[in-house]
């Protein structure tokens, strides 16, 4: 700040307590959001094509991860498949990105949702001859 330019402190405070205010605001709806699609109440394909508030500034990765067994590798490799970097925020992606995003959650989910989890340790069954 230069010495034309003062604020008093009583209006810094005011700013200060609104920013916080607004943050925390905006990590509770995320926490909510994240806790809704991990719940299965709400697709992220959804929220990638419609892009609430909230998931504005939100990166990309943390909306994937928040899937049911959807870590930061798979994340990783569904978003190279794209091309995509996992820092772009919803908010700034293109609607042919979204379209890419929602296309490739769509055709993965029937495969993904009826798959059953493989047993490594556990000896093929044999059948009777």
């Amino acid at each position: 700040m230069n010495a034309s330019t003062t604020v008093s402190p009583d209006r810094l405070d005011s700013q200060c307590l609104q920013a916080l205010e607004r943050a925390n605001a905006v990590r509770l709806a995320r926490a909510d959001l994240k806790r809704r699609v991990a719940a299965a109440e709400l697709r992220v394909a959804d929220v990638v094509l419609d892009a609430p508030w909230e998931a504005q500034s939100m990166p990309i990765a943390d909306l994937l991860t928040s899937q049911r067994r959807w870590g930061t590798t798979r994340c990783r490799k569904f978003l190279q498949a794209i091309p995509m970097s996992e820092n772009k925020t919803v908010g700034s992606m293109t609607q042919r990105q979204r379209s890419a995003i929602a296309d490739g959650l769509s055709a993965g989910a029937g495969a993904a949702a009826h798959a059953r989890p493989r047993d490594v340790n556990r000896e093929p069954a044999l059948s009777p001859a």
